[in-house]
């Protein structure tokens, strides 16, 4: 990711009139290269970008990077950038995302230092400066992720890094638009490589102790409320469905609170995330194969935790609170047994068939809370929760089920923005049996079949008639290569939607 001191800055004066190591003018595809910026790095370059344009070296085509030789300039170098068919009629911020994506690490390997960009085309297309801005920022910033704390030898680190980045048009764009869009893109950007960063470290670097720390070091930074329930705390509620999935472990669970309200609802939207810093499966132990991995089992809670940070610094106006119940779920003499029963915070009993189900437990719980003490209205969950999802959907979308139409529609509304994209999957009362136990409330899992629709069940039996969606991110927890805005390693998702739904929330 950028360095501690990289900054997104914003300018709507011709970049000619502004300085710095780099120069990057972003055209389209068949761009004519006329303009009065064009026209002056064609003389600098004493004809070169004629020449470049005229032996097909310059096209405009997606991806392309060409370097212009040029003299008395401000800038060491001058690049141009090629970023494809801007037509307004089918570009998107995704689009526009990615683009910057790719450009950062690009930019980055060249060691192209402190940068001026130009961005024309992308703020013609989306029709928006902000948006433009916006869509740079987050692009710029989520493009450079790197996780490589843990990396002592500089050969396994970029050789290079990036200064600030003054994102420029040179056009009549308003500065207040360009700077509004940069700020929350880079809100936003910063936001999800927390998420990120959280779910990369390994499980001994990121215990539920540390997460809470993490936590209330981003409550710190905002106006946010901060509780840290102890497992006293847990017991004195009776969240024995939570407590349950902490038995094996020594590592003492932290149920996470973050509260932020600036007018909005009296009842808060509630954000619930799976806070699994590692799971083996516990009793039910997982094969080995893979289980590195499960250090993204929490996931769900570094989005929530992430989200509300973003939403705080955002200032919108609203309440939300973010639950995040954190433990291990570890093998041990005191770890739950296939066949205990449990209570949960609001009465029910489950009886725990198999204990590689507990991030459901642990949600039971959070939406439990979230109901009783903080009175909650809309409810969403996130969690890394069943492989089944996996299956049915793959890692391209997010399967979502939910029990209100129009919350659905609003929240793919949203997800079609962000390119965090989901699935309406069905909550028919059909599969109540699967999960019926002969011993208790609830079973804990339904079996192999519907794998994913059976654990959605299971939370929905807490929800009640709260307006609810629960995201199964499964498949999308984490990303095999860099593409784009995505880097291999944790996604962050669903954090931007999480964000942008309040948003959307607070505007209306």
């Amino acid at each position: 990711m950028p360095g501690p001191n990289t900054q997104i800055l914003t300018s709507n004066k011709s970049p000619l009139t502004l300085s710095g190591d780099t120069l990057v003018v972003t055209i389209k595809k068949g761009d004519a290269l006329k303009g009065d910026l064009l026209s002056k790095l064609n003389t600098l370059s004493k004809g070169g970008l004629a020449v470049l344009k005229s032996n097909g070296s310059l096209t405009g085509a997606l991806g392309e990077l060409v370097w212009l030789p040029v003299q008395n300039s401000h800038y060491k170098r001058v690049a141009i950038a090629g970023a494809g068919e801007c037509k307004p009629s089918n570009y998107t911020e995704i689009k526009a995302r990615d683009f910057f994506g790719n450009l950062s690490r690009k930019l980055r390997a060249a060691n192209a230092g402190e940068v001026v960009m130009t961005i024309d085309p992308i703020v013609s297309a989306l029709k928006s400066a902000s948006l433009g801005s916006q869509a740079a920022a987050e692009g710029l910033i989520l493009g450079q992720y790197r996780f490589d704390t843990h990396h002592t030898k500089k050969a396994d680190k970029p050789k290079f890094t990036l200064g600030n980045i003054t994102i420029a048009t040179g056009t009549k764009a308003p500065a207040s638009q360009l700077a509004k869009g940069a700020t929350r893109g880079s809100i936003i950007g910063e936001a999800i490589n927390t998420s990120r960063d959280l779910a990369n470290t390994p499980a001994n670097l990121m215990t539920p102790t540390i997460v809470a720390e993490r936590a209330r070091e981003i409550a710190d930074q905002a106006d946010i409320k901060i509780e840290i329930l102890e497992r006293s705390d847990a017991e004195r509620l009776g969240m024995g469905s939570y407590l349950s999935v902490t038995n094996g472990s020594h590592q003492p669970p932290k149920f996470i609170v973050m509260t932020y309200k600036n007018g909005g609802p009296r009842k808060p939207i509630a954000l619930v995330g799976k806070g699994i810093t590692f799971d083996t499966g516990g009793t039910s132990l997982k094969p080995p194969g893979g289980m590195e991995s499960m250090k993204y089992d929490m996931s769900g809670a570094a989005t929530v935790i992430s989200a509300i940070g973003a939403i705080a610094r955002l200032k919108l106006k609203t309440h939300v609170v973010a639950i995040a119940p954190c433990t291990e779920n570890m093998p041990g003499g005191g770890a739950t047994k296939p066949g205990d029963v449990v209570y949960a915070m609001d009465g029910q009993s489950i009886e725990v068939i198999n204990t590689d189900a507990e991030g459901r437990l642990v949600l039971a719980d959070g939406i439990a809370y979230a109901k009783k003490v903080k009175n909650a209205g809309v409810i969403l969950d996130v969690a890394t929760l069943t492989g089944a999802m996996s299956v049915s959907l793959g890692d391209y979308r997010i399967g979502v089920f939910c029990n209100q139409d129009n919350l659905f529609r609003q929240l793919d509304s949203v997800a079609q923005s962000t390119g965090e994209l989901i699935w309406r999957m069905p909550i028919d009362d059909y599969y109540n049996k699967q999960i019926k136990s002969e011993v208790a409330d609830l079973a804990n899992t339904g079996g192999r079949l519907a794998g994913s629709i059976t654990a959605a069940k299971f939370i929905e039996a807490f929800v009640g008639d709260n307006p609810w969606a629960h995201f199964d991110i499964a498949g999308l927890m984490s990303a095999k290569s860099d593409s784009g805005i995505h880097i291999k390693g944790s996604s962050g998702v669903p954090t931007k939607s999480l964000i942008e739904y309040v948003a959307a929330k607070s505007a209306s």
